[in-house]
């Protein structure tokens, strides 16, 4: 299967903050897998974090240079796989425009994972207008792209299946289909909890291990992960499920029957919390040693990294606006070629007059 055959992949991440352990098990690690059977795009999605972002958008641009660190540490190589730049891809704000005049506002508050987001920032009835439309601009995202397969959690189910009612109606209108339906590809490990055993790492919560993790810092994150509040002393029976350090080994730890072994030996009693913990550390320890090593050296050539994102987003702001092209032409909307335009009268008088003296 050549290179332009394959099947296009479209992934990324909001750029809030340098990604951890958490974005690793859940997408990293399968983009460097698919980068090898897939078209792969990869999208640093600064535009949609200023959707609850807008008041730091220092933070934003800055977190652009630190995930696409973490992208190019962890294996994935811009050779095989396009790493862009969303706010430099203008046409996926005109898609977006686009794409509001065939959805309704019912149905985006309908969305269930928006709902959920909404509730879970407190906003009310005081929701950004860029927020509440967050699946119209995935929506773009994906069909600019034409891709046919997006990873992404069950909880992001919703937006595929919203994205896919856009290219729908965009293609009944049309009157062919232009626009490809998007497939989910579900990780087979789901959302790492964090340290601390709540749903979701985060490093807002101070409960996440950043990739770029120091040993220390492994040491002390492992240290305090939450356990069995009830396995008050070596001997006593513990109990594995919602202990995080067994979710852990389950995710990292490569010995399958080692770790089905610990298990039995912790519910019988006679394991203790610190001889899990130690195991598990040494994974992670060795997992993470490459990837800050890599890391540390590509942040002393910003030159570089700066290279890969132009590049990258050049080759996608071609893709993305030949789609665009393609969907204005379907629709019907009028093309203004600005050097078609007559600039003098019939008399020779300029009909724009320059605003400069």
């Amino acid at each position: 299967m050549s290179f332009n055959t394959r099947p296009v992949i479209l992934t990324g991440d909001r750029t809030t903050g340098p990604l951890h352990l958490g974005h690793y098990v859940g997408s990293l690690k399968n983009r460097v897998a698919l980068q090898e059977s897939h078209r792969q795009f990869l999208l640093l999605a600064d535009t949609q974090a200023l959707t609850d972002n807008a008041h730091d958008p220092g933070k934003v641009r800055s977190n652009v240079l630190e995930v696409a660190l973490d992208y190019l540490a962890v294996g994935i190589d811009p050779a095989k796989t396009t790493i862009c730049v969303q706010s430099g891809l203008p046409a996926l704000a005109e898609l977006t425009t686009l794409y509001m005049n065939f959805v309704t506002v019912a149905r985006l508050e309908r969305n269930p994972t928006i709902k959920d987001e909404i509730h879970a920032r407190g906003f009310g009835r005081d929701i950004p207008a860029g927020f509440l439309c967050y699946p119209v601009s995935q929506a773009a995202d994906i069909t600019a792209f034409k891709a046919t397969v997006v990873p992404v959690g069950e909880d992001q189910l919703p937006l595929i299946e919203q994205t896919n009612e856009i290219a729908r109606r965009i293609n009944r209108q049309i009157g062919r289909d232009v626009l490809p339906e998007a497939c989910a590809l579900i990780p087979e490990i789901g959302r790492l909890p964090g340290i601390d055993g709540t749903a979701k790492m985060s490093k807002s919560q101070g409960n996440a291990i950043p990739l770029s993790a120091s040993p220390d810092l492994i040491r002390e994150s492992v240290r305090r992960m939450y356990t069995d509040p009830n396995h008050l002393r070596v001997s006593d029976p513990g109990t594995v499920e919602g202990n995080v350090v067994f979710t852990y080994l389950d995710a990292f730890d490569a010995d399958r029957s080692a770790v089905d072994a610990l298990k039995a030996h912790y519910r019988r009693g006679g394991l203790a919390d610190m001889a899990v913990k130690r195991r598990l550390e040494d994974i992670l320890q060795a997992l993470l040693e490459p990837i800050r090593a890599r890391r540390a050296a590509l942040a002393r050539e910003p030159g570089y990294v700066l290279d890969v994102l132009r590049q990258g987003t050049s080759r996608a702001r071609q893709a993305t606006q030949a789609t665009l092209d393609e969907i204005r032409h379907g629709l019907g909307l009028f093309t203004f070629e600005f050097d078609a335009v007559p600039r003098s009268a019939a008399d020779g008088s300029p009909l724009y007059p320059s605003s400069r003296p």
